[in-house]
């Protein structure tokens, strides 16, 4: 395995070498090479709205009508917004903005990415449900009407991005892409290769960068490789076991931020004893969370204190089960299994750092109590149709808050209609559903206290950590920030020298 890695470091540093000078940069010039842990499949937006890789290559070219920034939706297209009442939302646009092939940007390409977007049926469409229209009230005004109110409409805004209404919808326009954004597209391979170059009539004023290059390296090594050997700027994602030795490089700054990223264990409902909310609360008892995640993940992880990730609008702060081995065996005696159980966990292959040492310390720790867990470690593709068709005694992997709102996770994944793990509670449904049709962000709050709560003494899952996100760029690279989205967007980063 070692020599593996190894020579696929290599092979991928050898290639990246070979094809530099082609893309050397003229004098004065400012080239900046990405190495993303997941590489692009596509850039069409609408039609992956919910994978990261897509998110972060695209927002360097097309723009929402706003973002989170520091927990707060602030404007990007859009410059205002009100509600002259509960079920009505009013935007105003940002005037004087171009594509940039030179195209106007209006309210008519709002509607028509929204429509396309609605017309692919993407697992983003039902945050949308309430929505009766969505209508360009003129050239800078778009209005959107709800049957009932919708609270979460702006922050999944968020990742709704915006193309030319007369081009967004025809057959290759996602091969190159056009936009409002600060770059453009120069050349798209999926799964390969994506050059991007400065947006010279970009509205918030170009980029210094005038070229920036994400790079396909599918090997951690490999990646280091190139970043320490200065053919790659920048890394995130670092796994935890490979952060000591980024560190120590010289020339390299290695910084970690919050995230939105958090890790889950879902117990299949369907499928005894997972039924008996004893047996999950004892699953969740016989766990020693706090030294496992500070073992494997160290300063990027931190026990979790609610069913999504610490930072996101809406998440509330819980406290973390007790690691209480007698109690998980009492409560597992009470549900009649005094003996414990058979079962089994399943998780994707490098489905999250560390993923297969935190699922062997679980398995571990549950042995003790009398529960044998067999590990199911699957292809993601296999895992993706088995976790599909629910066909998993409990499956363990990562998740992300997209908006950065509490909906996205919770009422997309645990309301009844979801039937994600055979969950079902009327009263979770009425709290979360409420959450999301009040505009009240402070009764919103509450609410989600009340909706963590449920899922928490219900057990409907184990929460073992949130995690931070990490990063480490080469010293000629400034203002480089990693968001909690995990989703980096280059407008302001420069570099310098070589």
């Amino acid at each position: 395995m070692k020599r593996k890695l190894v020579v696929a470091a290599l092979v991928a540093v050898t290639a990246l070498s070979a094809c530099s000078p082609a893309s050397e940069p003229g004098a004065g010039d400012q080239v900046l090479r990405y190495a993303p842990a997941m590489f692009p499949v596509s850039l069409d937006t609408h039609k992956y709205a919910g994978e990261e890789a897509v998110q972060t290559a695209i927002q360097q070219i097309m723009e929402p009508l706003v973002r989170v920034d520091d927990g707060k939706i602030v404007p990007v297209l859009a410059v205002s917004w009100q509600n002259p009442d509960p079920n009505t939302w009013v935007f105003k646009l940002r005037e004087g903005v171009k594509f940039s092939d030179g195209t106007p940007f209006t309210a008519k390409d709002v509607v028509a990415s929204y429509q396309r977007h609605q017309k692919l049926d993407g697992p983003l469409v039902p945050l949308y449900a309430s929505v009766t229209s969505f209508a360009a009230t003129d050239d800078a005004t778009v209005t959107v009407k709800t049957g009932k109110p919708l609270g979460t409409l702006l922050s999944s805004l968020t990742l709704l991005f915006i193309g030319p209404g007369g081009k967004v919808d025809a057959d290759g326009f996602f091969t190159k892409p056009i936009g409002t954004g600060p770059f453009t597209v120069s050349q798209f391979q999926p799964d390969e290769k994506l050059e991007l170059a400065a947006n010279p009539s970009y509205w918030d004023g170009a980029p210094q960068l005038s070229k920036l290059e994400f790079v396909n390296i599918p090997e951690v090594a490999g990646r280091i490789t190139g970043l320490e050997n200065g053919e790659v700027d920048v890394l995130t994602q670092i796994p935890p076991d490979q952060v000591a030795s980024v560190k120590d490089s010289q020339g390299i700054s290695y910084a970690t931020t919050p995230s939105w990223t958090y890790y889950f264990d879902w117990f299949n409902h369907n499928r005894k004893p997972f039924d008996d909310p004893r047996v999950r609360q004892a699953m969740w008892h016989a766990l020693n969370l706090e030294g496992t995640v500070n073992d494997l993940f160290g300063d990027l992880a931190t026990v979790a204190q609610a069913p999504l990730a610490q930072g996101v609008i809406g998440a509330p702060k819980l406290a973390p089960y007790a690691y209480d081995p007698a109690k998980a065996k009492q409560l597992l005696a009470q549900a009649g299994l005094p003996n414990g159980f058979s079962t089994s966990m399943q998780w994707p292959l490098e489905g999250g750092p560390n993923i297969r040492a935190l699922a062997q310390a679980m398995i571990s720790d549950w042995a003790k109590i009398g529960v044998k867990v067999q590990p199911l470690e699957k292809e993601r593709a296999q895992w993706l149709e088995d976790f599909g068709k629910l066909n998993w005694d409990m499956n363990l992997q990562t998740n992300v808050s997209g908006t950065g709102d509490a909906d996205y996770t919770l009422a997309r994944l645990y309301i009844c209609s979801a039937k994600r793990n055979g969950y079902c509670n009327p009263a979770l449904d009425k709290l979360l559903l409420d959450a999301r049709t009040s505009i009240d962000q402070g009764a919103r709050a509450k609410l989600y206290t009340e909706a963590g709560q449920t899922i928490w003494k219900d057990a409907v899952g184990i929460f073992p950590a949130d995690l931070a996100s990490n990063s480490a760029h080469r010293d000629r690279v400034q203002n480089f920030v990693m968001p909690p989205s995990g989703r980096p967007l280059f407008t302001k980063v420069t570099v310098s020298g070589s």
